[in-house]
């Protein structure tokens, strides 16, 4: 039986030390690999396109925005949309094979979480169920600032096997991040009429560790789970502090 078609989509801006590792898990699977760059300055085309991949430049307008306008340059029905820092695991390259020659729908992986040096297992991180394989027909991406949601109407399958979030290296990789989720997650909430009430402001962090550290476990993952949910927590009050002087 002819296998269906795959595009995969990988969005980036100076990934160069992550993009060879993403391409390479993806060659097995996909019948093509486009690479849109919002013009990095780094090597990230040249380490791209050695690896295989064709690479589309394109301004910035944000993940939804340039996540859709790549799909739309796809050549195949079905779309796997991966983060440069992403890597498909064995298993879930041989689930994903199994499948191909019979693609209905759409299809979400569990992705895994390595944080300094260490998986985790806990925090709300794993499993972090993400829709990344879905026909290129009637799917959208969706979101202004943060967040980008993909709208589809047709039912998801849960595959066997993880997907590899090589995410963080360092701690403070993490903390530069959640600085800038608050500026975006402000100027949303901001722009949708929100406002930073009382509880908001106050009772929203302590909730947050709350249910990060306590009931997701987080205090399993040791040393990392307490950094990681109190981070997740600051970052509530952040966001809701920003919007307050908005």
């Amino acid at each position: 039986m002819t296998h269906i078609r795959i595009s995969a989509i990988i969005i980036t801006h100076n990934e160069a030390q992550n993009i060879a590792a993403c391409i390479s898990s993806l060659i097995a699977v996909a019948d093509e690999i486009l690479v849109i760059d919002a013009f990095s300055t780094d090597t990230t085309r040249e380490i791209a396109e050695k690896a295989g991949a064709k690479v589309i430049d394109m301004e910035w307008k944000g993940y939804a925005q340039n996540k859709n306008a790549a799909n739309n340059l796809a050549s195949n029905p079905y779309i796997l949309s991966l983060d440069a820092d992403e890597v498909l695991s064995l298993e879930m390259k041989n689930a994903i094979l199994a499948v191909k020659n019979n693609l209905q729908g759409a299809y979400a992986f569990r992705r895994k979480n390595y944080f300094c040096g260490k998986w985790i297992r806990f925090c709300g991180w794993y499993p972090d169920v993400k829709v990344r394989l879905f026909p290129k027909n009637g799917s959208e991406w969706q979101g202004d600032f943060v967040h980008e949601t993909l709208k589809i109407n047709v039912p998801v399958t849960l595959l066997q096997g993880d997907l590899y979030h090589f995410s963080y290296k360092k701690k403070v990789e993490l903390i530069l991040k959640l600085q800038k989720y608050t500026d975006l997650a402000a100027a949303e909430m901001h722009k949708n009429g929100k406002k930073a009430t009382f509880v908001k402001l106050y009772v929203s962090p302590i909730v947050k560790f709350l249910k990060t550290y306590f009931f997701a476990l987080g205090f399993l993952d040791g040393y990392y789970g307490l950094f990681i949910s109190y981070h997740l927590a600051k970052a509530v009050y952040i966001k809701y502090r920003k919007l307050s002087i908005m």
